[in-house]
């Protein structure tokens, strides 16, 4: 059962929901996919999902799922989860945060749409690479090992 938690933005708490049980499943599948393909990556590590990470003074997140970089704890990957009832400090305050850290990669998990914003960090921020739904394919370059079908990503059985 999921609960609510807090993060923190410019030293102020930002009380958050208890995800729903769609956000958990999709959590989770994404979670599950993950820790198989980085399995024998010595460079990074999966934290367990909404786990703190600090991301400025004062700022700490908890992303559905962070992937850092094992040599420096530096966050490589985040991925939001977006809440219907919330979805304004996923898609628009921490979204600018993240392209402020220049955050390498940022995945915007939609389940309203059934579809995946991914962001590449560029030198003037985050850069939309490329909106997937349907049969497209999720991947990442660095876990090679890494695909999972966008419907799949979203489909209701686990």
């Amino acid at each position: 059962m999921s609960r609510p938690y807090e993060e923190i933005l410019d030293g102020a708490t930002l009380p958050r929901s208890a995800p729903g049980e769609r956000h958990e499943q999709i959590c989770a599948r994404l979670h599950r996919e993950l820790a198989v393909a980085i399995n024998g990556l010595a460079a990074l590590q999966l934290l367990p999902p909404r786990t703190a990470v600090p991301v400025l003074r004062g700022t700490l997140f908890c992303p559905d799922l962070a992937l850092v970089t094992k040599a420096t704890g530096k966050l490589f990957l985040a991925a939001e989860i977006v809440s219907r009832d919330d979805h304004k400090n996923d898609t628009v305050t921490k979204k600018e945060i993240y392209e402020q850290i220049r955050v390498p990669r940022l995945w915007m998990v939609d389940p309203r749409y059934d579809n995946v914003e991914i962001y590449h960090s560029f030198e003037f921020g985050l850069k939309l690479q490329a909106i997937l739904a349907g049969r497209e394919k999720l991947t990442e370059k660095i876990v090679p090992q890494f695909e999972i079908t966008v419907a799949d990503l979203f489909s209701a059985a686990a």
